[in-house]
């Protein structure tokens, strides 16, 4: 008797597969804010194989970098095709931006259109913690 896939089964689903890069360049101002949207995400359920799609809203402080917008698109368009959860998608986005753009602080939010009559908003906090030297 084959077992039916649980949402246990598929809880790290998309969390390890290779998206691009996410690409830099050096800031040259301090104590600013930077609001980037991106209405047009999609990712797969990976229990359902059905789409989910949302906006993308990613709120950041640079450091001593800033995003390069089309990488970034580039980025967020790779996930497409890719069996991940909603929260998982909006952490590792999270995750991958701080490791590439090392913001002094960044917050992601997934605001996700409805299914089975549902909507979430999902939000993810990073903050740069001070050196203590």
């Amino acid at each position: 008797m084959k077992r039916e896939k649980t949402y246990f089964d598929c809880s790290a689903s998309g969390l390890e597969v290779k998206l691009p890069e996410i690409e830099i360049w050096k800031n040259q101002f301090s104590d600013y804010e930077i609001i980037i949207e991106f209405p047009e995400f999609t990712s797969v359920c990976p229990l359902t194989g059905l789409p989910d799609f949302g906006t993308i809203i990613i709120k950041y402080i640079p450091d001593r970098f800033c995003v390069e917008m089309k990488s970034l698109k580039l980025y967020l368009n790779a996930y497409r095709n890719i069996g991940i959860f909603q929260e998982n998608a909006v952490n590792r986005i999270l995750k991958d931006f701080v490791k590439s753009v090392k913001p002094r602080k960044v917050q992601v939010t997934g605001v996700f259109r409805p299914r089975g009559g549902m909507n979430s908003t999902i939000t993810a906090v990073y903050k740069k913690r001070k050196s203590t030297k």
